[in-house]
């Protein structure tokens, strides 16, 4: 009960729409009682001859039916059986029409609230997981974020406000209901109420399983939105080796699953619908029984009317019951799904702002590494990182694969924080200021040229919205980009497709640099991404990328020797240690893992 009324708060202001869907649901209730009420007295009167004996019996009752008989008994007197049969007509559809409107309404604040609670809710997982540390990415499987937003999400704010609406409407109509039955006949009430307990409690064992199995439906169905991600993004891949069969038996493997495990769980379900209604058969067939002796022999009070208006609304009263087993039996697929989507809002961030941090709008003088260590999980990435990088200078991060550049790159706007140690800019310490006034300073052209799906004028005026056309133009002709642009289908309003895939590789990374550009941030992150580039392109992108290193801090993880040469400052990393430091010369005639590196050929000219 806890996780549900925790799921129902993502509906406040629960009261603009609860209120006015409990008064039209009461009204509902009301009209659609009094319906069957008027069938007694309708047959009583105009239908069953010795109806003024029947009713001087009733009309000494206190129950509402004897008085409407009493009622339609003196228009008999006044207008006839005719009239009268015309009269109960009207009131008969003008009750049916009230109770249809309310019921209408009913359902159309309720799916307000429905509407309204889905919007809360994925509104507030989406931001939560906008708001989490890179780290959290890399542990975390993409498909089951994506399921949890889109498809838990879905069956969470549906069982809550469906069972929300059960809990309330179907509970009072059933009150309505054994009103109607108890003014009939006291006995025969009490007897048939007996279905409801046992029908709850054969019903409780049935679906006593149904959220473990709920959960595992869920994280399957994660499995394979993951799966299909995957595949749609590696299908170049799976197409080269010859793999589209074994992919394709992996997805039907975990299809299967899911398909099984939704079969389990719908028999389950529908059991518990059969098994209500089978035992409200049994006791009808009883009160029919028990009854028509009655009424047979004399005993009793009980007249043909009322009995078939017993009958009637016997009969309904098995409605209330079959949706309250329903919602009992389906709740426990939406709780599932909501300690899922639960889990994923409490996940907390690692990297906030304290209370008060400082703002900063500008890069004066340096950034600095103090005696930095970093981990990932128990393996140790940085090892004492002691650097210091100046403002207006270029540093080209080099060594081999694996030593630790891209995490060293990642510490510098922020995206994690160290183990231990402290970075600084302009001399104050990173946990002290606004992290996204530091991300502010810096702009970041990765390896990876992503680009989203939209125009090429939204990717590039990403980093600001409110560009105008003219700072676009300006921004893409710096990236050597403007020319291709313009003879694209749309120019800059043409789409570039899912990650860019309709532009080539060369055409996408200098999209990536006229974003950086239009940025005009005074640090620029680079990861250069030329070696899978064609000549042509290779060259256009690197004239871009010095293009923007112009007048800037450059921070460069580097794979040319021509941008390594020009570096006013070289750092060989190895094995998470800076092992060397200095510019190309020096490092030369130190004849130490540069040289080597540089005799290996391991940067491209």
């Amino acid at each position: 009960m806890k996780t549900y009324f925790r799921l129902l708060s993502f509906a406040k202001p629960i009261e603009k729409f609860a209120i006015p869907y409990v008064v039209a649901t009461l009204f509902a209730i009301i009209f659609n009682t009094f319906l069957f009420t008027l069938l007694g007295p309708l047959l009583e009167t105009l239908f069953i001859n010795d109806a003024p004996t029947s009713l001087s019996k009733v009309s000494s009752s206190i129950d509402f039916m004897g008085q409407f008989s009493e009622y339609i008994r003196h228009a008999i007197d006044i207008y006839g059986k005719t009239e009268t049969l015309k009269i109960v007509c009207v009131i008969i559809v003008f009750t049916v029409l009230l109770a249809n409107f309310f019921r209408y309404l009913s359902q159309r604040f309720m799916e307000d609230l429905r509407v309204h609670t889905l919007l809360n809710l994925r509104k507030t997982v989406f931001n939560n997981v906008m708001n989490l540390h890179i780290g959290y990415f890399n542990n975390e499987r993409k498909g089951d974020i994506i399921s949890k937003v889109a498809s838990d999400v879905q069956v969470v704010q549906f069982t809550v406000t469906n069972t929300l609406q059960v809990v309330f409407k179907e509970p009072l109509q059933l009150l309505f209901y054994i009103a109607v039955l108890v003014s009939i006949s006291l006995k025969l009430t009490l007897f048939s109420l007996l279905v409801i307990p046992i029908s709850g409690f054969i019903i409780s064992k049935i679906v006593k399983r149904l959220k473990h199995q709920a959960k595992e439906s869920h994280e399957s169905f994660a499995k394979m939105i993951g799966f299909l991600d995957e595949s749609l993004s590696g299908i170049k891949i799976i197409k080269a080796f010859n793999a589209t069969t074994s992919v394709k038996d992996k997805f039907d493997d975990e299809n299967k699953f899911y398909s099984f495990l939704n079969r389990k769980m719908a028999r389950r379900q529908q059991l518990a619908s059969p098994v209500s209604q089978t035992l409200g058969v049994f006791v009808v067939v009883f009160i029919v029984l028990y009854g028509g002796t009655m009424i047979l022999t004399g005993q009793g009070d009980l007249t043909p009317s009322k009995f078939l208006v017993y009958i009637a609304t016997f009969s309904q009263v098995m409605q209330p019951v079959k949706a309250l087993t329903d919602s009992f039996s389906g709740i426990h697929s939406g709780i599932a799904a909501g300690e899922r989507v639960l889990d994923l809002i409490d996940t907390k961030p690692e990297l906030v702002n304290i209370p008060d941090a400082k703002v900063i709008d500008g890069f004066n003088s340096a950034i600095s590494f103090e005696n930095v260590f970093f981990n990932y999980g128990d393996k140790q990435i940085l090892n004492g990182i002691n650097l210091n990088i100046k403002k207006g200078t270029t540093v080209a991060l080099v060594g081999p694969s694996g030593g630790g550049k891209s995490t060293l790159m990642d510490l510098i706007p922020r995206f994690h924080d160290p183990k231990s140690g402290s970075i600084k800019i302009d001399g104050l310490n990173y946990k002290e200021l606004n992290i996204e006034s530091v991300r502010a300073q810096m702009g970041t052209v990765n390896q990876e040229s992503f680009l989203f799906n939209d125009t090429i004028f939204n990717n590039i005026a990403f980093a600001k919205p409110n560009a105008t056309t003219e700072e676009v133009m300006a921004a893409a002709k710096i990236a050597n980009a403007h020319e291709f642009i313009e003879n694209t289908e749309n120019g800059y309003q043409t789409f570039v497709g899912d990650r860019g895939n309709r532009l080539s590789g060369g055409q996408k990374q200098r999209v990536c640099i006229a974003r950086a550009v239009l940025a005009n941030p005074p640090i620029m992150l680079l990861d250069e991404a030329t070696s899978a580039l064609d000549t042509e392109s290779e060259k256009l992108v690197q004239e871009a990328l010095n293009n923007l290193m112009k007048n800037r801090t450059s921070i460069v993880i580097a794979h040319r020797l021509s941008t390594i040469q020009h570096a006013d400052k070289i750092v060989v990393i190895d094995k998470g240690s800076v092992v060397e430091t200095g510019n190309h010369n020096e490092l030369m005639n130190q004849n130490g893992l540069y040289k080597r590196l540089i005799d290996m050929q391991a940067f491209t000219d």
